[in-house]
């Protein structure tokens, strides 16, 4: 399958100079396709081969437009660089070149430094509203930042998930030049910026390419969301491809997070992707590539991404941390300690296991280095998609979310924090969108069946409880006080400056390289799991989530980079771990401990 010249076929308006643009729409199910301007100029487009249409004119930056269809339908460009408002305004044509970056210089960060915070730029006040947390974040340690999706989507509300034109950031964030100053102040503060992308559906309202584009679908493959994207036809694959280049070429994003890539029904087209990306982007810019599968496709993990998040290991940390089995937490109800043992020894839990519903799923991933797993303790998911949208801080107990927060910090996977991680935020983070209507009232029904399965809202009157998704507040509710005010606040804000401090001195150093050497269970909830670093060291961390002490070994002729709590370590020489305590140690020894039970 050869790919078309971009200078050819590039979807949407182009600035040529800056008095020209470069209308293109490819429409095959449309006879006639017209660009409405806002002079009130209405400027047919020509017929080219293959359904696409395309005009060059005189048009400058700013200028909006739509699209007529057939004399028919407006629609907005399905490549719009920007709306002038909701997803059923203008699109606007914007000039790539206008914004003028401060720090051209930046090339990036190696993966291996990555400690990334996830946030959701509504809830944080905007493209502007972010900018005022870097400083903050880059002191705590974090050294990117992962936006949610920011796709036009219908209202000024939404997870972004729902977005219809990947293309334009969302209007009511900001315009492209106030997110580009946020990345490029990122940049200043020595962040990296991650995007979330989501290639594997469009939004239930205000996409419109079913009515001029069939084929841009697949009438035989659907999908949670509606009929699959068919990514089979060239023009579909470039129509995503050319999103991704636009975000990490124009934009300078410094990585892409591919949403549900299971999801997609052509697997090549995930490979095609990275392919192109890696070609066409500057070898000298480091630029990452993650991917959430529910396939736990490992080979996907060699062929140009970067890393998966790691569903499994987060599943079995919140069984173990919280005593929770409903739902998709019941694959980790029987053995949670041995599964989190495997998480650390090999990356995924299941590796062609079968779930609860008979079906295997997942590859064999042990050979994969730490650093092609991101883990986490909380995700906008975890959190959002729980009815009350509860953090895990309010759900287990302290000292033993302490303890799992070291084994975050300072394993050697990549560590992920959700916005208000490291305050213990007392907010919720709810699902929220801006809907109307009968989709509103769809979406507002789904939302309290979907707990059905969940005990605690079996009982119809109690899903009553679940916020509406539609309602303004529910959205307000959701926006996080970041500021450290509790003495409990300041504390936890504390531990993790202390612990990505470590990170960054004693383990990011030594990761190139660094292979896992395997995770013993010394109990329920208590595991004692080492990796070989680059420099030949042996990081060991034992943790025990557990409510009683288990019996282990203190680490031979080691040095002690943290411990909790305190006096952990003197208690392990008397051969006790305590309950839920965390010990991280690393030795030059050429030979490991002798560490007593099973092993995986």
């Amino acid at each position: 399958m050869t790919s078309r010249t971009p200078e050819t076929w590039t979807h949407g308006a182009v600035m040529l100079d800056d008095e020209h643009a470069r209308f293109t729409l490819w429409a095959p199910d449309a006879f006639f396709v017209s660009v409405e301007l806002d002079t009130g100029d209405s400027i047919p487009l020509l017929p080219q081969a293959d359904g696409w249409f395309m005009i060059q004119t005189r048009c400058p930056a700013g200028t909006r437009y739509r699209y007529n269809i057939d004399g028919e339908l407006e629609v907005p460009d399905p490549a719009s660089r920007a709306q002038a408002g909701d997803i059923d305004r203008h699109s606007v044509v914007v000039d790539p070149h206008a914004y003028p970056w401060r720090h051209t210089q930046w090339c990036g960060r190696p993966w291996h430094e990555a400690v990334i915070y996830e946030l959701h730029v509504g809830a944080l006040g905007g493209f502007n509203g972010v900018e005022q947390h870097l400083a903050r974040l880059a002191g705590l340690g974090v050294t990117a930042i992962e936006l949610m999706p920011l796709a036009q989507f219908p209202g000024d509300r939404n997870w972004g998930y729902d977005g219809v034109l990947p293309y334009a950031p969302q209007a009511s964030y900001g315009t492209p030049e106030q997110l580009k100053h946020l990345i490029d102040s990122a940049h200043g503060h020595g962040l990296s910026v991650i995007l979330d992308v989501v290639y594997n559906h469009f939004g239930p309202d205000g996409n419109y390419l079913h009515r001029y584009a069939k084929s841009f679908f697949r009438e035989d493959k659907h999908t949670p969301w509606g009929a699959a994207i068919d990514f089979r036809r060239r023009e579909v694959r470039d129509f995503f491809i050319d999103n991704a280049l636009m975000w990490l070429l124009e934009y300078r994003f410094d990585g892409l997070r591919l949403d549900a890539v299971h999801a997609i029904e052509a697997p090549d087209f995930l490979q095609e992707l990275a392919a192109r990306v890696r070609e066409q982007v500057d070898p000298a810019r480091h630029v990452w590539l993650t991917v959430e599968n529910e396939h736990n496709q490992a080979s996907l993990l060699e062929q140009g991404y970067d890393a998966q998040w790691n569903d499994d290991g987060h599943n079995a940390l919140h069984v173990l941390l919280t005593g929770e089995t409903d739902a998709y937490y019941a694959d980790y109800a029987e053995q949670p300690t041995e599964q989190l043992a495997r998480c650390l020894s090999q990356g995924f839990v299941f590796q062609g296991h079968t779930n609860r519903h008979g079906e295997s799923r997942g590859e064999p991933s042990g050979h994969l280095p730490p650093s092609a797993f991101v883990l986490f303790l909380q995700n906008h998911d975890q959190v959002g998609n729980r009815a009350l949208g509860e953090r895990l801080h309010q759900l287990a107990p302290s000292q033993a979310l302490q303890a799992a927060t070291v084994l975050l910090l300072l394993s050697p996977m990549i560590p992920l924090l959700f916005m208000g991680d490291e305050v213990a935020a007392e907010q919720p983070f709810l699902f929220f969108t801006s809907h109307h209507g009968e989709l509103a009232e769809l979406v507002r029904e789904g939302r309290r069946n979907e707990f059905k399965a969940f005990s605690a809202f079996a009982d119809p009157q109690k899903r009553e409880r679940i916020p509406d998704p539609n309602a303004a507040s529910t959205f307000e509710v959701s926006r996080p006080s970041l500021e450290s005010q509790r003495v409990e606040q300041q504390a936890s804000e504390a531990l993790y400056r202390q612990l990505l401090k470590i990170r960054r001195e004693e383990i990011v150093p030594r990761l190139p390289g660094a292979q896992a050497l395997g995770a013993d269970v010394l109990g329920h909830g208590a595991v004692s799991a080492r990796w070989r670093l680059g420099d030949g060291s042996v990081l060991r961390i034992d943790l025990n989530l557990g409510d009683q002490p288990v019996a282990h070994p203190a680490p031979e002729e080691a040095r002690i980079l943290f411990e909790h709590p305190q006096q952990v370590v003197g208690l392990l020489q008397q051969g006790v771990l305590a309950p839920y305590s965390a010990l991280v140690s690393l030795t030059q020894a050429t030979t490991l401990p002798n560490i007593t039970g099973e092993r995986l």
